[in-house]
């Protein structure tokens, strides 16, 4: 179960590194800097994921196959990723602002359209999603769908696209030293704005599968914080893509032990302190790693061309 609940948190987090920085940074450690207005996490990974479930499961609903859904929820992702890449890199405004700004209008708008499309339906509307892989000769995975194996392969794949690639290299320094890269040739504006559409592509996918592969159905609030725990799980890991695995690995666990003790029949505590269990460790985890944590040191850092 825990394998299946994370795809969820493993898919959105190399999107969610590369933005804050941006990229997921190298070898050296560098003390936390002093937070300045215009440069953080891209808080609207909670709204882009209900635009990418809503979008994907609708394309699928209306006959489109299950890999299609997948990629309207990852074009839905890079809509919103371009629009949060115009205010912040193409106007310097506050990310965290239009973070918010972003999670508030996606999340508006997929409601919106769900009540649209659907006025006179009160229960949520079923397709048919991901299969198990049965036909994998690999225990524990053969239970799992193709869009959890392909987020559990993921991390791996960005791991060496970051530190085994040009590509890698210029992410890392554009989120280290962007006036070094700028030296080198390598544009920081379109770095980044290539950064965040691609985050926000796999922010899109993380939604569809909520509704492609871990549930069958759109409903309201089915998020349900997520994207927020992938912010926690970023700065957990210090930008680092195994610690980043580890951790959305260790929250799907009590994720699902929680689902475990509620479906027990013997708990004595009411259910919500149930629910509660993985997100307080994760703000558990959050306060004991976070002053420790090391950054990007360009993270929070506005960066305009010519300035020193």
């Amino acid at each position: 179960m825990t394998a299946r609940r994370s795809p969820v948190l493993l898919l959105p987090l190399p999107g969610e590194g590369w933005d804050g920085g941006i990229g997921f940074h190298g070898e050296r450690r560098v003390p936390p800097p002093r937070p300045s207005p215009g440069r953080g996490l891209n808080l609207g990974i909670e709204g882009i994921m209900v635009a990418g479930a809503f979008t994907g499961w609708l394309a699928v609903y209306a006959g489109a196959p299950l890999w299609v859904g997948v990629g309207v929820a990852a074009l839905t992702g890079m809509v919103f990723g371009l629009l949060h890449a115009f205010l912040t890199v193409g106007l310097a405004l506050s990310q965290h602002v239009s973070g918010l700004g972003i999670t508030l209008l996606a999340t508006a708008l997929s409601y919106f359209g769900y009540r649209v499309s659907f006025p006179k339906v009160n229960t949520p509307p079923t397709i048919t999603p991901f299969a198990p892989m049965d036909w994998l000769p690999v225990p524990i995975l053969n239970a799992q769908t193709a869009l959890t194996l392909f987020a559990l392969l993921l991390v791996p794949a960005v791991g060496w696209v970051l530190y085994r690639t040009p590509l890698g290299l210029a992410l890392r320094m554009v989120g280290e030293n962007p006036q070094a890269a700028e030296s080198q040739g390598v544009s920081v504006a379109a770095t980044r704005t290539g950064a965040i559409v691609a985050g926000s592509a796999l922010m899109g996918m993380a939604g569809s599968f909520l509704t492609l592969s871990a549930f069958n159905a759109f409903f309201f609030n089915m998020v349900n914080g997520r994207g927020w725990i992938c912010v926690a799980l970023v700065v957990f890991a210090s930008w680092r893509p195994g610690k980043a695995l580890l951790g959305a690995l260790l929250f799907a666990f009590f994720d699902a032990l929680q689902l475990r003790l509620q479906q027990s029949g013997d708990a004595v505590l009411p259910y919500q302190l149930y629910l509660m269990l993985p997100y307080l460790l994760s703000i558990l985890a959050l306060v004991l790693v976070a002053r420790k944590a090391s950054y990007p040191q360009a993270l929070m850092k506005p960066y305009r061309k010519g300035e020193r």
